[in-house]
């Protein structure tokens, strides 16, 4: 495709974005930018949430990942809605109860102030490198098809494009995120179905034949049973319940959205609708990713070194202007909702737990919104720098990376709310930051070493299980049920 089609394209869909902003950013406060005023309608969060769930990593390399896994992805996928099931009535009914903006206030509450730090450092950690992972995954594709041609370096494009996240974002905050991933969601699914039609139509098949080609491939297979293979389909299963867990229920960009709900009850039907919505839109994304290497394997394509690139070398190359163009509008709102929810609720995370900018504040609220504008472009800058940087080590699936990050950096948050959820102890509170950081060090030691240690055993996904195992076993060695720390006793489990 023409690189200045592609800018067009891009511009198109920015405009776009700055309209809506300047709709949802009206009279807005600080209110607005941290909780969107809770009166988000749950249906448009449910519909925005599940692009958001998926993001650049399911739209580029979940379809890629599919030659080397085939559909073992899918058993992940169901695990969630164990996952989605907890948070809806074990979570939300916390968050809800005791009336959060950062979930992580949560720990403070439970615990005392050196756990909730704690807590909200691990979230800023994971969320900078998760981003920094989807969007790079994005943007390297505007790179390689647009400014290469014209010799501009990749830093460029990636402070053009994060500076103009940071401006439509910049007042409206999560109130504007929540009807953003709306277009997200629609244009990713327009992508796919658009593809699966081209690819039909070149191969002269039609949609049942390519259904029974796919199902009779070594690309459908879904359940791995050798234990020692990291596609085991146990250790998939319940490593996405848990995944669901901690990458949703305990990470504050995805909750602040659902916080914008009006009430407990609709945010749960937000939970619900979304999580069972996942398992046909991922399936359709696994069905697109063996189409395609069944596509360059009748047509005699060549297939490109890093799997994540299938995708878009097949739609910008091989389908023509109208699947490019749709696949274009998919990838340019995958990478923008990446990093505008990631961007807003990194800024809310270090304003409200790190800074203290709270409602407890002292401050005027002038001053909170100047406070808060300095801190959302500094982590602009900062998400800048992390994306560059990884473009240098990009060997890998990114799906892989992501999830192996989540199982060291999301471990602790895990222990940490399982012990304040299910046990009636508190700990000694400035031992908490200590015991986080020697979880993700042990269990790295154990990952390395398990095929040793374990008669062959790879650790997969389910790494970060034992992660919060260990910080949950921690913290009880350091824990007293003598005393017990509750502001809130009717928001507890029971």
């Amino acid at each position: 495709m023409n690189p200045l089609l592609i800018l067009a394209v891009f511009i198109s869909y920015s405009a776009l974005l700055f309209l809506i902003a300047g709709i949802t950013g009206r009279r807005s406060t600080n209110d607005t930018y941290f909780t969107g005023n809770r009166n988000s309608p749950w249906y448009i969060v449910a519909y925005g949430m599940i692009g958001a769930s998926l993001s650049g990593v399911t739209f580029i390399s979940i379809p890629g990942e599919v030659g080397a896994s085939g559909f073992s992805y899918m058993v992940l996928v169901l695990g969630y809605l164990l996952g989605y099931a907890f948070i809806a009535q074990v979570l939300l009914p916390v968050y809800y109860g005791r009336k959060l903006t950062s979930i992580y206030t949560y720990l403070e509450q439970r615990f005392g102030p050196y756990t909730y730090k704690t807590g909200a450092s691990f979230f800023i950690l994971s969320r900078s490198i998760g981003s920094s992972f989807r969007v790079f995954l994005v943007v390297n594709v505007l790179q390689i098809f647009v400014f290469d041609n014209w010799g501009i370096p990749f830093a460029v494009n990636v402070a053009l494009f994060m500076g103009l996240i940071l401006l439509y974002t910049f007042r409206g905050g999560i109130k504007t995120v929540v009807w953003t991933d709306t277009l997200q969601t629609t244009f990713m699914l327009a992508a796919v179905i658009v593809s699966v039609t081209i690819i039909s139509r070149d191969m002269e098949m039609s949609l049942g034949a390519l259904i029974n080609q796919v199902s009779e491939s070594d690309f459908s297979r879904m359940f791995f049973s050798e234990i020692n293979d990291k596609r085991f389909y146990l250790k998939q299963f319940f490593s996405g319940a848990f995944i669901a867990v901690v990458m949703t229920g305990l990470d504050q960009d995805m909750m602040q959205k659902n916080l914008t709900c009006r009430n407990l009850k609709d945010a749960k039907k937000n939970i619900y609708l979304m999580s069972w919505s996942l398992v046909p839109v991922n399936l359709l994304f696994l069905f697109l990713g063996a189409l395609l290497y069944l596509y360059v394997q009748k047509m005699g394509i060549a297939m490109p070194l890093r799997s994540d690139d299938l995708f878009p070398l097949i739609a910008l190359k091989h389908h023509g202007t109208l699947a490019g163009l749709v696949f274009l509008i998919g990838l340019v709102a995958a990478a923008y909702s990446s990093a505008d929810g990631s961007l807003t609720a990194l800024t809310t995370s270090f304003s409200i737990d790190i800074l203290g900018l709270g409602n407890k504040s002292n401050l005027s609220d002038r001053k909170k919104v100047n406070i808060r504008m300095i801190v959302h472009l500094c982590f602009a800058v900062f998400l800048t720098g992390l994306v560059v940087l990884f473009r240098s080590i990009s060997d890998q699936s990114v799906i892989t990376k992501l999830f192996t990050i989540a199982g060291y950096t999301y471990g602790p948050l895990l222990g940490l709310y399982a012990f304040g959820l299910f046990t009636k102890r508190d700990v000694v509170d400035r031992y908490v930051p200590l015991i986080a950081l020697v979880s993700p060090v042990l269990s790295y030691i154990l990952s390395v070493n398990s095929i040793h240690w374990f008669n062959g055993y790879r650790f997969g996904f389910e790494l970060l299980i034992f992660n919060g195992l260990i910080t949950y076993i921690g913290l009880l060695i350091i824990s007293d049920r003598r005393k017990y720390r509750n502001a809130n006793p009717e928001a507890e489990i029971k």
